[in-house]
């Protein structure tokens, strides 16, 4: 046994190492990175900040024969467009949008309310075409102007350029009439998501980011599709206990926002909502100061998230979209490239994936290997490698025997078997043939005992000691062959069992 496991003892070692070695590897998660925390959240979600516009088109009808009055009428084609434009979220894969009431109110106001609001813009533009004073051109189309009729229009802007009907379920009213908060239903499957918070958690000067489509961002000098591309800014939170004159919480924060941001989403370090941008500070001299904006706790926008019925359907998109990027910034661009591909399967129109996936096709020569993927091939190795220590340790500990074991092995019966007799089998034994040890023992016989016409020497019984002068029977020394017991033409762990059956067998007879 000693020399055999010099031999298996550190094989087996070596096997249950490779077994270990492969768990390890199989369950290494992916490196994600020198990728900063501002970055990481910009991606996670930017593809669900949309751009809402709500807006009205009042109809007008002139009753006066003015021919110059009538040539600025045509010029508007006898109509005139009032609204507004606002941030939002997505927050479900099947297309509920959080918003601030103030970004939809002319969706919810009266008609008359709305021409009020347009025939006021109409006679800004009147005054400003002829120099006059206001209030002389609104006497003036106040006796001659009539509305006609008035269409309301709520749309949601995805990133990804889709333009989509939205319908308001919930409404808060402005701020100081309401909550500010408003939940918009669009026409969407798998949508990018960013989900709600819990702004009870919040302290003061926690790091935020403000994300949306700032008017301050839009130039004449940008491209057309720079309008769908959102702006995200760092801050803090600056306080956490004020409220409005109607008694309703905000949140102040210091970064920096303007109109067009109103309903944008408040983000924290872990890519939730904990508010929604609501208003601004009062301006100084005419000009906006940066630093005192406010938001609606994410709290406070729930229980109209609930009043609309939202149920929490979490986006297959979201998951594969964040899987990818941090497999991208891992470096492991072959595997990145397999999840933004289904994400376009899923969700053809994701703002950012045609992006990825070309940057990821480029790079597939530099991917790093990903263990996981071989994890079955690890298995089926570790299976085998576990069945060969089981066998190695079965043949070092159960396959060799002692010398006095093989001698106890070959006992049958009274005495001990000669030349053509027995066919006892021990580990350690020859296996099967002629005598103990393969061949026959020579036996000496003492002067004076005859047996027949043959002098042999007398067995001793069992459980007697061998007679004074007479030498102990000669033990077989073991050998190492195991033969084959089953005569499948191979030796191996089914042999080793029959051969300890039938020598557990010849124990119990023997003791019988």
């Amino acid at each position: 046994m000693k020399k055999r496991a010099l031999f298996t003892i550190p094989l087996s070692l070596l096997l249950i190492a490779a077994i270990v070695a492969s768990f390890f590897l199989i369950n290494i998660k992916p490196a994600t990175g020198d990728v900063k925390q501002a970055q990481r959240l910009n991606e996670y979600t930017k593809p669900a900040v949309v751009r809402i516009i709500d807006y009205a088109v009042v109809k007008w009808q002139f009753l006066d024969y003015n021919p110059d009055v009538q040539a600025v009428f045509e010029r508007l084609n006898y109509q005139t467009l009032i609204g507004g434009s606002g941030s939002g979220a997505v927050i479900s894969a099947d297309g509920y949008v959080v918003t601030n009431a103030h970004v939809v109110e002319f969706g919810k106001m009266e008609n008359q309310a709305v021409a009020d609001a347009a025939f006021e813009q109409l006679v800004a533009i009147m005054a400003d075409y002829f120099q006059v004073d206001f209030n002389e051109a609104y006497d003036y189309l106040v006796a001659w102007t009539q509305y006609t009729g008035i269409q309301k229009a709520t749309k949601v802007i995805l990133p990804g350029g889709d333009v989509l009907d939205g319908e308001t379920k919930s409404y808060g009213a402005p701020i100081n009439e309401g909550k500010d908060v408003a939940v918009v239903k669009i026409e969407g499957k798998n949508l990018p998501t960013i989900p709600l918070g819990n702004s009870d958690d919040i302290e003061s000067q926690q790091d935020i980011w403000v994300s949306g489509y700032p008017a301050a961002a839009d130039s004449d000098l940008l491209s057309p599709d720079s309008s769908l591309v959102s702006t995200m800014n760092a801050g803090q939170i600056s306080a956490t206990d004020k409220k409005t004159e109607q008694g309703s919480p905000v949140i102040q924060i210091n970064a920096a926002a303007t109109h067009g941001n109103s309903g944008g989403p408040v983000i924290n370090e872990d890519g939730e909502i904990i508010g929604l941008l609501t208003f601004r500070g009062d301006t100084v001299n005419g000009q906006e100061v940066q630093g005192f904006n406010f938001a609606v706790p994410v709290n406070t926008v729930t229980e109209f998230v609930n009043q609309a019925g939202v149920r929490d359907t979490k986006s297959d998109t979201d998951r594969l979209y964040k899987e990818g990027l941090d497999l991208y910034w891992g470096g492991y661009y072959k595997h990145a490239l397999e999840k933004f591909e289904a994400v376009q399967r899923i969700y053809p129109n994701h703002s950012e994936i045609k992006e990825y996936i070309s940057k990821s096709e480029k790079k597939m020569g530099e991917s790093k290997t990903l263990w996981a993927d071989y994890a079955m091939m690890f298995y089926i190795g570790d299976g085998v490698a576990g069945l060969l220590v089981l066998i190695l340790l079965v043949f070092t500990f159960v396959g060799g025997r002692s010398k006095g074991q093989a001698g106890t092995a070959v006992l049958s019966g009274a005495g001990v078997p000669v030349a053509g007799e027995g066919t006892g089998v021990g580990v350690g034994d020859a296996g099967a043939g002629n005598g103990a040890a393969g061949g026959p023992q020579t036996l000496q016989v003492p002067p004076g005992t005859q047996t027949g016409t043959h002098q042999q020497e007398q067995a001793p019984q069992q459980g007697q000691m061998p007679q004074s002068g007479q030498a102990p029977p000669a033990a077989a020394e073991p050998e190492t062959n195991i033969a084959d017991l089953n005569k499948d033409g191979k030796v191996d762990i089914q042999d080793i069992l029959l051969a300890l059956e039938e020598h557990q067998k010849r124990q119990k007879k023997n003791e019988e």
